[in-house]
């Protein structure tokens, strides 16, 4: 499966987060467990298309460091990697796009081990994310012509109140947003959820493309979840019908 990662996604956040820290660790992991993975090396969003998903007075403050950022500070390292987090989401989609009609193991599927996204707004960073990278994508995607309608499969396990706040500031009609945090909190809803995950993927059926942000949050033992155990939360990942083969 090719994954798209750069060192060049990777920052210090200066803060007790390391949500900025996550692409590096995620791609040591998976080479160690020897998974089937190819790296393949993103380019970045530019302003413009950042621009798409949010307010450019915003986009330029941040990246040139007059705003701050979703980590609250202005530091011009993490400013420096958020067009690389974006690209990898966005070249990501499109490989998954162009390789949908392929008979390859994985065709249709990529991954941007990339972090932070779902709490970004229109004009402002919130919760450790600056700019939302699954709506940037999606815009683009979407100015490119590859992809008429778009699906964003949440299983954070927070709410990603960002995502739906920039569908209704730019009127994104063509995206089916799904946010598990908004819905699923208790483990005592944990077999409930996995039994309903089917149906929520099905309502993204119509759509030309899934964009599927995974969390490791949701475990129960997480400091910031949960309501899944490790069992639960694998069988979430790979027990259930695949999503739309789009």
């Amino acid at each position: 499966m090719k994954v798209f990662y750069s060192p060049r996604m990777v920052a210090d956040s200066g803060s007790f987060s390391p949500s900025a820290s996550k692409p590096e660790w995620v791609v040591q992991a998976w080479r160690e467990a020897g998974l089937p993975i190819e790296l393949v090396e993103p380019g970045p969003v530019s302003r413009e298309q950042l621009a798409l998903a949010h307010d450019r007075a915003f986009v330029d403050g941040v990246l040139d460091g007059r705003i701050a950022n979703g980590f609250g500070n202005r530091s011009q390292a993490v400013a420096a990697s958020l067009p690389f987090t974006s690209g990898a989401m966005l070249a990501a989609a499109r490989a998954a796009i162009d390789g949908a009609r392929d008979s390859a193991p994985f065709a249709g599927v990529a991954a941007a081990p990339c972090s932070g996204f779902h709490h970004a707004r229109h004009d402002g960073a919130a919760g450790f994310c600056t700019f939302n990278g699954l709506m940037v994508a999606g815009c683009v995607l979407k100015q490119e012509g590859r992809a008429a309608r778009i699906g964003i499969l949440d299983f954070d396990e927070h709410y990603g109140d960002g995502t739906d706040e920039i569908i209704e500031r730019i009127g994104a009609d063509w995206v089916v947003h799904y946010s598990a945090g908004r819905h699923w909190h208790s483990p005592a809803q944990a077999e409930r959820f996995l039994a309903e995950v089917p149906a929520i993927v099905d309502t993204m059926a119509d759509c030309d493309i899934v964009l599927y942000q995974a969390g490791a949050d949701p475990h129960v033992d997480d400091p910031l979840g949960g309501w899944l155990t490790t069992g639960q939360l694998h069988r979430n990942r790979t027990g259930n019908p695949s999503f739309p083969p789009r």
